[in-house]
């Protein structure tokens, strides 16, 4: 029986690196370390292994395409997210192919199957909820590297690595704010009930009203403008002695600073308020406004790094990351 000719598998496997990157080697791409290129040139030599050309050419049009999963783009703070991503791979010679699921899980599901059949070597998702594990079902049987970023949907983290900011110590230090500016009577505003991403950025929150003594006041929903807005008509109405409210992201909050103008209530000083994320229309708006930073440009480079070393060198990512926050103090909580 003739002796089985060695795989592009076979190579990663003695070099101690992923599949993708012997095939980044294979075509001189400048985005592996030259220590890598080396160990993998060592391995084919080792084995035998032989180039086929003619048939990776066929291949070509496919290599070094990194998939970019998105829950909703319409969100500015996932589309700096996206932007961010997109610009650091391409600093290191890769494509992004990018898709918005707009929070639907059946076309999470049929996205990624379809990135899967047009051959990118990782992917990189903001999950929706709800899809059952279907869309990881797949990367799974495919073999693909992928990292859910900002949400943490499926639970196989060794296998699926998660990274966000820290939203918990973001809402707790939000919230510390407000009560070392006075406010006693605070508001957590915005984020569906039920969703891991909600209740983490409310848990800082609940935390420091707790350790006070204070009360807390939770308004869940859509984390959009009209939502913030009509919540300060309810808190207004329902809830006068509220003086202060920290919002699940800054579209709520943006939402509130309209509604608390409209009602003639001076944001800052009347009513003091903090959003989420630190997008860049929180420091355009009027007041500015206050936010918890999560530095959404650096992280991005960050997860492009880090799914470039699990690509290139087999450094596989920690389970789960958590990058430091930090609060953007403006007017919306300090006043003028």
């Amino acid at each position: 029986m003739p002796q089985r000719r060695p795989t592009i598998i076979d190579v990663a496997r003695k070099a101690g690196v992923s599949k993708s990157t012997v095939s980044l080697v294979l075509r001189n791409s400048e985005a592996v370390r030259s220590d890598t290129r080396d160990l993998v040139r060592a391995a084919m030599a080792d084995l035998g292994y032989v180039y086929n050309r003619a048939a990776a050419n066929m291949r070509a049009a496919n290599g070094g395409l990194i998939g970019l999963v998105i829950n909703d783009l319409r969100n500015p703070f996932f589309t700096e997210f996206a932007t961010s991503l997109q610009m650091a791979l391409s600093e290191r010679g890769y494509s992004t192919v990018l898709a918005n699921t707009d929070e639907n899980p059946a076309l999470q599901v049929q996205v990624v199957v379809s990135m899967i059949e047009h051959g990118v070597s990782a992917f990189i998702l903001c999950p929706t909820y709800g899809d059952g594990g279907e869309t990881f079902d797949a990367i799974a049987r495919a073999g693909i590297p992928a990292m859910q970023m900002l949400r943490g949907v499926d639970p196989r983290l060794a296998s699926f690595p998660f990274a966000a900011p820290d939203y918990l110590d973001g809402s707790r230090q939000a919230t510390r704010h407000l009560v070392d500016l006075g406010a006693r009577h605070i508001a957590f505003v915005g984020g569906l009930d039920g969703r891991g991403i909600t209740e983490e950025r409310m848990a800082g929150y609940r935390e420091v009203v707790a350790s006070l003594g204070l009360e807390p006041l939770v308004l869940t929903g859509r984390s959009s403008r009209r939502f913030g807005r009509e919540s300060v008509q309810r808190l207004l109405a329902d809830h006068p002695q509220v003086d202060g409210a920290v919002c699940f992201n800054d579209l709520v909050a943006l939402g509130m600073l309209s509604g608390l103008n409209a009602a003639g209530v001076r944001a800052g000083r009347d009513f003091r308020i903090v959003g989420f994320d630190d997008i860049e229309e929180a420091a355009q708006a009027f007041p500015p406004l206050s936010s918890v930073r999560c530095d959404i440009a650096g992280f991005g480079a960050g997860a492009a790094d880090t799914l470039l070393r699990w690509l290139e060198d087999g450094e596989t990512p920690p389970p789960e990351t958590r990058s430091p926050v930090t609060i953007a103090l403006r007017e919306s909580s300090l006043g003028r």
